[in-house]
């Protein structure tokens, strides 16, 4: 007896209902992506390791997916690496290729490989999917997709300003209340790092910050100290973990605590710059508040950084998230091209809606009205019925095969089609809505503005 088939853990089947409200979600996203003035762009589903490998940490590198070359791949790999099992000798030997971690390094390497053919400032967004080699869990897949918007070619702290916008632009459409869109600079947490003498430890206090929100203030400092972070700079530290009050309020709170750091007092002043004008254009939906702990844990980001969190209401981990990246093109032999950019977490946003019952009803229904199958003495009739329907932006089928009436309306139920068409009788229709139970001989004109 064969097994039952199954998929690999973190990878999802979507019905049609799931897919046409993942839909839903991307219309909206792609509608304000291109409103601001972004292109579309899209690139393969897997690159080269070395575009992808030492592009995200030590972290990262663990969670890419690798693809074992073709035919014999253990041929070329020394025996004594087999024999006592050198993992980090052999992949580069065995696998030349990956899937994409995310979209922002492929799309570095597709502006350095495409430099002579694009136009700079140049503002593109992507939708695709990535994969990581994550623990699955709640809202945590190993296939899923993201949505994109970057600038590259611009240093003007406005296209941040507009990022915020166009975060609050998409939540806002969505009908989704509360967004937290949090914002940090890289250079703030390289001042702190400068002031506590923990310079040369930068990554490793990144990293071990960006996890406050998952493994507590004691787990963080367990982690510094485990990196080599002495206990005086913990001590130095310690004002972060409880740093609250307005925006405005935090920036003077850093800029005391930042006062000897060169590095420190520039991140203060695009952040002020940022706040402050997203402040006085104000924002329909999402709040904005900036964390001192915000890290992101991504080595490429130089500037400002962006957390976006789900409404308190639901248990979900971040929805969104981004920055500034002043050389990450530089990593691929183009220096000077600073870019910005942020990400839209569809899965996630997709079970926040889901759960907050934020998904309209007309979503889900994708055919108008349904034909019941009268038989051959019919269907020629029925079928140029239904091409005239769809001439004119209806959604409409017959069912297929002239079984019993009961059980083709029990199908029209099931797929919640809203209007059955019973009986034809002298070119008039008898058209039944099956919301409302009631139906009506009409005309085909009268049955296309019922319709419409």
């Amino acid at each position: 007896m064969a097994s039952k088939p199954s998929i690999p853990k973190g990878t999802r089947d979507f019905s049609p209902v799931e897919v046409s409200k993942r839909n839903y979600i991307i219309s909206i996203m792609r509608h304000h992506f291109e409103k601001y003035g972004y292109q579309p762009i899209e690139t393969p589903s897997f690159e080269n390791s070395e575009t992808l490998m030492g592009k995200y940490g030590d972290e990262g590198d663990r969670l890419i997916f690798k693809i074992l070359n073709s035919g014999e791949y253990l041929k070329d790999v020394p025996l004594e690496f087999l024999e006592y099992k050198q993992e980090k000798a052999i992949t580069p030997k065995i696998s030349e290729k990956a899937l994409r971690y995310d979209l922002t390094v492929p799309f570095a390497r597709y502006v350095v490989q495409h430099q002579s053919e694009i136009e700079f400032p140049f503002k593109r967004y992507q939708i695709q999917p990535v994969w990581r080699a994550d623990r699955p869990q709640k809202g945590r897949f190993r296939e899923f997709y993201q949505c994109d918007a970057d600038v590259v070619g611009s240093t003007s702290l406005w296209q941040e300003v507009e990022l915020v916008q166009l975060y609050d632009a998409v939540f806002a459409a969505l009908g989704l209340d509360g967004v937290t869109i949090k914002i940090n600079n890289r250079k703030i947490l390289s001042g702190i790092a400068e002031v506590i003498g923990a310079s040369d430890k930068l990554i490793d206090f990144t990293v071990a910050l960006d996890k406050l929100d998952k493994i507590g203030e004691d787990g963080v400092k367990k982690e510094m100290l485990e990196k080599g972070i002495s206990e005086e700079a913990l001590v130095k530290v310690q004002p972060l973990f409880s740093f609250e009050g307005t925006i405005q309020e935090k920036i003077e709170k850093l800029s005391t605590l930042l006062s000897t750091s060169e590095e420190g007092k520039r991140g203060i002043e695009e952040l002020r710059f940022i706040c402050e004008n997203v402040t006085k254009l104000g924002l329909q939906k999402a709040i904005l508040d900036l964390d001192v702990t915000l890290a992101r844990g991504l080595n490429y980001y130089t500037g400002a950084i962006f957390e976006v969190a789900a409404p308190k209401t639901v248990a979900m981990g971040s929805i969104g998230g981004g920055g500034r990246y002043d050389d990450l093109t530089g990593i691929f032999g183009l220096k000077n091209m600073s870019g910005v950019g942020i990400s839209f977490g569809l899965d996630r946003i997709y079970l926040v809606l889901d759960e907050l019952n934020l998904f309209p009803e007309t979503v889900i229904t994708s055919t108008k009205v349904m034909f019941l199958n009268f038989g051959e003495s019919q269907s020629f009739e029925v079928m140029q019925t239904v091409y005239n329907l769809r001439k004119n932006n209806i959604n409409v089928e017959m069912y297929p095969d002239a079984t019993k009436i009961d059980k083709q309306f029990k199908y029209a139920e099931r797929r919640k089609i809203p209007f059955v068409v019973k009986e034809i009788t002298d070119g008039k229709f008898t058209l039944k809505n099956l919301v409302l139970g009631k139906q009506e001989m009409v005309s085909f004109e009268e049955m296309l503005q019922v319709l419409q």
